[in-house]
């Protein structure tokens, strides 16, 4: 049995070897205390794989070591990547970690129960020379109060999916990342209450995370249909900001007008301060055509074996003061003088 570990066979080398500049081509570099790269990105049903370089149609589950090793080679250009559909079997994640190495860190929740959440994970990958965890990481639950809500549009149960809170540290700045998967339900409609909880609670928490000069982002698959429908007018209702970077960027490999997956923060709206980091650029990758080439992959089979969704990214720059703004006012004395003349 072949591990994710060992040396590619030679055509599957040389494909990853053109990923890497083809990604090193589109996706900025990450410069050392300058900049953060964050992500978010829909693995369908990343959960068991066939270890084998090349899976065959007769194999359950398709995925396999192939796949894996792209998947990772577009992950580790992020300094941080919210990953959706983690499935109760991680055999897939546990071999992703493998191939990113010592240098990357991994925090997940358990598997939620349910039909509604087929049985899924949130995750986040992270370069620990980049990134470090600040301490937070938590679920967040809809309060009783707001579950008895009469209104036709509020949320009267629990999320489907828990959305999934967890705070980073890079260049002594503090940011919190919030990562959800927006039940799909039957029609567009259903998923109005849980936008609609989701937009409130972020809106509400940012006012009070920004008393300790903590920056609040959400990210994940919204499952919102196209820009400008209610579903979107419902996401953004509390100020949350989508910068026209990341609204025009294709999110979907089947269908190049759905917009299900977002990046937004807050930037100054209602009251609610912006982010002390400075949005740059955002995207997606698109990977059709760039892996698995030789395989003969239609677009339904090459979304089991990659994903049906693009990972979108954001480039954030820090302020040039961010250093000196949250450093630990101690070590300020500790800096020499700057040579006189």
């Amino acid at each position: 049995m072949a591990m994710i570990t060992d040396i590619p066979p030679d055509p599957i080398k040389a494909e990853l070897e053109e990923l890497h500049h083809i990604l090193h081509d589109t996706i900025p570099s990450k410069r050392l205390e300058e900049n953060l790269l964050i992500a978010t990105w829909n693995i369908r049903a990343f959960g068991d794989i066939t270890r084998k370089w090349e899976s065959s149609q007769d194999d359950s589950p398709r995925r396999d070591l192939h796949a894996v090793r792209c998947i990772a080679e577009i992950v580790r250009h992020f300094d941080v990547i919210a990953i959706q559909e983690v499935k109760d079997n991680i055999r897939g994640l546990r071999d992703l970690m493998k191939v990113l190495g010592l240098n990357w860190g991994l925090i997940l929740t358990d598997v939620t129960k349910g039909s509604a959440g087929n049985g899924e994970r949130m995750a986040y990958l992270f370069d620990t020379r980049r990134v470090q965890l600040s301490g937070l990481a938590c679920e967040l639950v809809v309060p009783e109060e707001r579950t008895s809500n009469i209104s036709s549009d509020a949320l009267n149960q629990q999320f489907a999916r828990t959305p999934y809170a967890v705070g980073f540290r890079s260049n002594n700045v503090t940011f919190v990342l919030v990562t959800l998967h927006i039940l799909y339900g039957k029609t567009a409609k259903d998923r109005i209450p849980e936008l609609k909880a989701i937009a409130k609670w972020l809106g509400d928490w940012a006012k009070d995370i920004n008393d300790y000069e903590q920056n609040l982002i959400a990210l994940g698959d919204f499952n919102i249909e196209a820009r400008g429908d209610l579903l979107n007018e419902t996401f953004i209702s509390e100020g949350l900001h989508i910068p026209e970077g990341l609204a025009d960027a294709t999110r979907s490999i089947f269908n190049e007008t759905k917009y299900y997956d977002h990046i937004a923060w807050f930037d100054g709206a209602n009251g609610i301060p912006k982010l002390s980091m400075r949005f740059n650029q955002g995207g997606t990758f698109d990977f059709v055509g760039k892996v698995l080439k030789n395989r003969s992959l239609s677009r339904q089979q090459l979304s089991w074996m990659i994903s049906d969704h693009y990972p979108l990214w954001a480039e954030f720059e820090f302020e040039k003061d961010d250093k000196l703004l949250h450093e630990d006012p101690s070590q300020r004395s500790m800096k020499k003088p700057p040579a006189q003349e």
